[in-house]
């Protein structure tokens, strides 16, 4: 494990793959509250071509948690510092939830962006399609009496398609064990929750000039499909794929689909 310096903050991340020096680098951009442990499909499936940076947001993982509120801004600084401190000139930056306001706001904001690939993300403002309360509800409170292992499972659930947990129970339980091990704890949670409320990138979406694949599943219950349709709307000449019936979490549900679409859009970039 490494670590980059942000603002006095240290961010962590590791690199698998192949060497920098000669290949592409692909980095990886995490959803709210989770660590590294969710791209481990992705990951396994690009680093046989690419060199791949996987790295944890502030509060998450092994890097520092300073307190709260966040800023998508202050994420993105911290992948900038990230891929500086590996000595990354240019990458395809893949983020998820998220990871793809990170992604977004990265690539506004920043010159080592040479694609993005935005999955179930947002554009946020006005026009964003609000996450239903209903998942909010079950995604930030537990029943009374659970325990660690059952509030994870509990909170993932609309994350998931229904049956999914129930039908996966080996799966989902090194799930339960990673994000243990991993997770950001309550107060960073919180912290980059309030990042993803106050996001904004809407008004800024037509200066991208990079190569965007814009993917998300038609039956998300975190962050509607109508938050995938704006972003391919907005950008110009995203590419989009929409995977029917595909929950927030498609890419771990879909990912030999996933990693297909992944692949083919780096290639082709």
């Amino acid at each position: 494990m490494q670590t980059a310096d942000h603002d006095g903050v240290a961010i962590a991340y590791e690199e698998r793959g192949r060497d920098p020096a000669g290949a592409e680098t692909v980095v990886l951009c995490e959803g709210l509250g989770y660590g590294r442990w969710m791209w481990n499909w992705q990951a396994d499936a690009l680093a046989d071509s690419y060199h791949v940076v996987l790295w944890d947001n502030r509060g998450t993982g092994e890097s520092d948690v300073p307190e709260g509120p966040y800023t998508i801004d202050q994420l993105a600084g911290g992948l900038e510092a990230v891929l500086a401190d590996a000595g990354v000139e240019a990458a395809h930056v893949v983020g998820a939830s998220m990871g793809g306001m990170v992604a977004q706001r990265y690539a506004l904001s920043y010159d080592r962006a040479g694609s993005l690939a935005l999955l179930c993300t947002s554009p946020g403002g006005p026009d964003a399609v609000s996450t239903p309360e209903s998942t909010l509800e079950h995604m930030f409170s537990v029943p009374d009496g659970a325990d660690e292992r059952e509030a994870i499972r509990y909170k993932m659930a609309p994350a998931v398609t229904d049956g999914f947990i129930e039908a996966n129970p080996d799966l989902i339980e090194r799930i339960v064990d990673w994000r243990l091990e991993s997770d950001a704890p309550p107060s960073a949670r919180e912290a980059q929750a309030a990042a993803v409320r106050a996001f904004d990138a809407s008004d800024e979406l037509d200066a991208l000039d990079v190569p965007v694949l814009v993917a998300h599943g038609t039956d998300d219950r975190v962050l509607p499909v109508g938050n995938g349709e704006l972003l391919a709307e907005a950008i110009p000449d995203a590419e989009s794929a929409f995977v029917e019936g595909g929950s927030h979490l498609f890419f771990i549900e879909e990912s030999e689909r996933v990693n297909d679409l992944l692949v083919g859009f780096l290639a082709d970039g």
